[in-house]
């Protein structure tokens, strides 16, 4: 391994609980969908989520080569009316961005998954304006002096202030999805942008082009985990569908979100069938979930209904992972 980089993972076990939710929703909405369609866009979607991850790296490489073009553009400019100009090239000599550009990881991703910036170039342009705007930016430019981890700061600046919720971006990222057929880039945009941060902070100046980057999962078991979540979730269903509605006491049960239901029983088919996991850590992650991807009020709702089958669960002796629920 790398000495520089330890090994870690792009999709962890909250994006995978996420995708597993997405892909039970789409499975239950359309009915000419099979097991086996599940499966297969459920692993297509931890794909796609990946090579977001390295189209959002090599949007560096994109950024500094937009730079450099209206550097040049510039330069010819001054020399044309005999102007006493000197570029300033510390941006497109960025060390960070050109560890970037070297990386084989990175280069091989993108020319196997036919990868490109090239119909995204309107955000290219559009954040590369926000940037000579800024105030890090000018302040990185005009320093006496420029060390490596300055590179590498401004770099994390980009990511972490420039790109986060940025409507452009998302519009770009659309276009970019219609032309290389993906899906969910722009939901997941500011989650792999952490994740893009994280494998800046790690590079070294001594780092090389064989510097590794995340891997998609750390192990074979985590993908495991989740095919046996999404399966075991399709298998329960009507069990656990069947346990819902018999918890709703009072709720109209055509009127409770789809959303929040698909929610509910992978979280039920996660505590029931994974000993290993903490009930806590299981009923916070669908909570979680629900604030994010459900209505406003839906994480209490979600936290009830579960609160009250485990109760039940327990006292009727069915459930034994021997926690204590509050």
């Amino acid at each position: 391994m790398h000495p520089n980089l330890e090994k870690r993972s792009m999709i962890n076990r909250t994006m995978v609980r996420t995708r597993v939710v997405q892909t039970l929703f789409a499975y239950y909405k359309d009915p000419d969908k099979t097991y086996l369609t599940a499966r297969k866009e459920l692993r297509k979607s931890f794909a796609d989520t990946y090579d977001l991850y390295f189209t959002l790296l090599d949007f560096a490489n994109e950024l500094t080569a937009y730079a450099q073009r209206q550097l040049e553009e510039q330069v010819g400019r001054a020399r044309a009316t005999h102007s006493d100009w000197t570029p300033n090239r510390r941006f497109v000599n960025n060390r960070l961005a050109q560890q970037l550009f070297e990386n084989r990881a990175l280069r091989k991703r993108m020319d196997e998954q036919h990868l490109s910036w090239d119909s995204g170039m309107t955000a290219v342009i559009d954040i590369y304006r926000q940037l000579v705007d800024s105030d890090f930016y000018r302040k990185y430019m005009e320093a006496a002096e420029c060390s490596y981890e300055d590179d590498k700061r401004l770099w994390r600046h980009i990511y972490q202030y420039l790109l986060p919720e940025n409507e452009v971006l998302a519009d770009a990222l659309d276009e970019m999805e219609v032309v290389l057929d993906k899906s969910n880039w722009t939901v997941d945009a500011d989650i792999v942008t952490s994740y893009v941060i994280k494998t800046i902070k790690r590079f070294k100046e001594t780092s090389t082009p064989e510097t590794p980057l995340l891997e998609m999962f750390d192990s074979e078991e985590e993908e495991q985990f989740a095919i046996h979540l999404l399966e075991r979730s399709i298998d329960r269903h009507e069990e656990h569908e069947a346990l819902i509605n018999g918890h709703l006491k009072g709720w109209d049960a055509d009127r409770i979100a789809d959303m929040d239901r698909v929610i509910i029983e992978t979280a039920l088919t996660e505590i029931q069938e994974f000993d290993d996991i903490a009930l806590t850590v299981s009923l916070n992650e669908y909570i979680e979930l629900a604030k994010e991807y459900s209505g406003d009020k839906s994480y209490m709702f979600v936290n009830g209904i579960l609160t009250e089958i485990m109760r039940d669960m327990k006292d009727e002796g069915s459930f034994f992972k021997g926690e204590t629920l509050k």
